[in-house]
């Protein structure tokens, strides 16, 4: 990896936070690769002790241990670097949402929607961060709370979706949908996914729910397999609650936040989705519209397109 041939000059005591998927080869590449740039343009580079084992690292790297709270070990970073497939950069979202830092992505994986950089664009990943030629954006989450019996029995949160699902594989899940404390629909199926914008491209569209740009802010619920003649994707205003309510006749459910977090949900057990108080920071190398990044990311055929005339 080369780094620029004349980087601007790198003040004292900056430090960045690497988090890489190290059961890949690849990401344990990568990140090799990355801290060799950073340290040698005197950029500082911190890292969990539980992963440093699985790296090739250099005593200067800094490891420390996570405790309960996660934002502490991204004190006084600047940027939190994260290797790895979608699942990775999830989890790098946790600790970007907790601490307020940054997080840069970079795919390793298949489509990889939050990332901003590709595996062959490690040399200019490491380039823009020693120049700090990036901008931050943030990014809308949804706040989650689950009541049984009118009380709150869990907190959680999500920056693509929170999905109701059924536990039962066997079993319908039986819901009641509703927007603004008014009713929806009621109706069979293996769940609800409400969903961001950023999530729109992840477990929501699979779902077959609507693709929303980053830019627009809104909150989605798309029916998973519902039985149902009208249970269609249904796009609210951002400052809407949704709220979803597993009948008392139906077997249990299990609420899934983000694909990585989960709880039961017994019968009667309902969950409320709002806009989340807390956005996740991420940081941006290029300015290419989101329509190319949905094109190039899905392979779109786009052979024909004339654009507009000038």
């Amino acid at each position: 990896m080369t780094t620029s041939e004349a980087p601007q000059a790198v003040p004292a005591g900056r430090t960045v936070f690497l988090l890489a998927h190290t059961g890949r080869p690849a990401a344990v590449r990568s990140a090799e690769l990355v801290v060799q740039g950073l340290l040698r343009c005197g950029i500082g580079v911190r890292v969990l002790a539980e992963e440093a084992a699985d790296l090739p690292l250099p005593d200067a790297v800094e490891r420390v241990h996570a405790g309960p709270a996660t934002a502490d070990v991204l004190d006084h970073c600047e940027l939190l670097v994260v290797l790895g497939g979608d699942g990775t950069l999830l989890r790098g979202a946790e600790f970007a949402r907790r601490s307020g830092v940054p997080m840069l992505g970079v795919n390793l994986g298949r489509v990889g929607f939050l990332a901003e950089a590709e595996r062959d664009d490690l040399d200019k990943v490491v380039d823009r961060v020693v120049t700090r030629a990036y901008e931050v954006e943030e990014r809308m989450t949804l706040d989650v709370l689950v009541r049984t019996d009118g009380h709150v029995v869990h907190r959680d949160w999500a920056l693509n979706e929170a999905s109701v699902e059924k536990a039962a594989r066997e079993r319908m899940l039986e819901v009641v949908t509703e927007v603004d404390g008014r009713p929806v629909s009621r109706f069979g199926g293996d769940g609800v996914v409400c969903a961001t914008p950023t999530g729109s491209t992840a477990y929501a569209f699979s779902a077959g729910g609507p693709v929303v740009w980053p830019e627009v802010e809104a909150l989605l619920m798309v029916p998973i397999s519902a039985h149902a003649l009208f249970a269609k994707p249904l796009v609210t205003a951002p400052d809407s609650v949704l709220a979803v309510e597993v009948q008392p006749e139906t077997p249990n459910g299990v609420l899934w936040c983000d694909g990585r977090r989960t709880v039961e949900l017994p019968a009667g057990a309902r969950v409320e989705v709002r806009r989340g108080a807390v956005p996740v920071r991420l940081a941006r190398l290029h300015h290419a519209s989101f329509t190319d990044r949905l094109v190039a990311k899905f392979a779109l055929p786009v052979a024909g397109w004339r654009g507009a005339p000038h």
